[in-house]
């Protein structure tokens, strides 16, 4: 795993938007993993004004998003269809039938959890994963005690993702109590990772991916197992990292073609 420490959120946002870019310059047809929440709105920021300054291409992309509610219509404006659609997808130029989100109208949840994963098979899997973690380790909406070798599929949010996530809705009574999200077995198989934090609450998060052990009560450590993983933070995320000087020092002196 490459820990890389940014002053502050926007230089966190532009150096993950530069590996964007590279990974679309270097494979036009990539298939990309795509996060929702708060952070990565300032990449996707990034994104968009790079796509208006000719700066990237999302032509020939496909994506895949993490998760969606269960119950939630794509035009439901707390869907993560229309979140995506508002921060990202019309911003760039990637086609509308390139990109999928998990359908929380499913009428067979299980069926289509199935089906998402052959979805992802069938474009040969994913070229690079994007993800955020939550205060409590998760990614996606893999809660803490979630298979490590999961797949996509029904979870049930822990109360404190309902907590961390009632501020999108205006209540917690208001957020959905059930998720389809891909499993962190299939986000081990994307050929690359690049996770984003930023702020001082997700600084134990953080720490405890990087630094401790790999275990399910923190679904984002078992990415340390994981051949090509960048995390990108801020100075406050890493405000727990026990060796972040060293993190710091390794990145400063790694010749430019090793670096994420």
């Amino acid at each position: 795993m490459e820990v890389i420490i940014k002053p502050d959120a926007d230089a966190v946002s532009k150096e993950a938007a530069r590996l964007f870019q590279r990974q679309l310059a270097r494979q036009p047809a990539s298939v990309l993993g795509l996060a929702t929440g708060s952070t990565p709105l300032g990449l996707y920021r990034e994104l968009a004004a790079m796509t208006q300054a000719g700066q990237i291409d999302f032509s020939r992309a496909r994506s895949f998003n993490l998760d969606e509610y269960v119950g939630l219509s794509p035009d439901h404006p707390m869907s993560y269809r229309a979140f995506m659609r508002e921060h990202l997808f019309t911003h760039i130029d990637i086609p509308p039938e390139n990109t999928r989100l998990p359908d929380g109208l499913a009428p067979d949840v299980a069926r289509h959890c199935a089906e998402y994963e052959e979805a992802i098979r069938a474009v040969g899997g994913i070229d690079l994963q994007l993800l955020g973690i939550g205060t409590d380790g998760h990614i996606g909406f893999n809660e803490p005690s979630s298979s490590l070798s999961s797949r996509t599929r029904l979870k049930t949010l822990t109360p404190r993702t309902i907590a961390d996530n009632a501020r999108f809705f205006g209540s917690e009574d208001k957020v959905p109590r059930h998720v389809i999200t891909m499993g962190v077995g299939t986000i081990m198989e994307a050929r690359s990772v690049l996770v984003l934090a930023m702020g001082a609450s997700k600084a134990h998060a953080v720490a405890a991916m990087v630094e401790g052990p790999i275990m399910a009560d923190v679904p984002a450590s078992i990415l340390q197992m994981h051949r090509f993983c960048a995390l990108i933070i801020d100075e406050a995320a890493a405000g727990q990292l026990k060796r972040g000087d060293y993190y710091r020092w390794v990145f400063d002196h790694k010749p430019a073609w090793q670096r994420a």
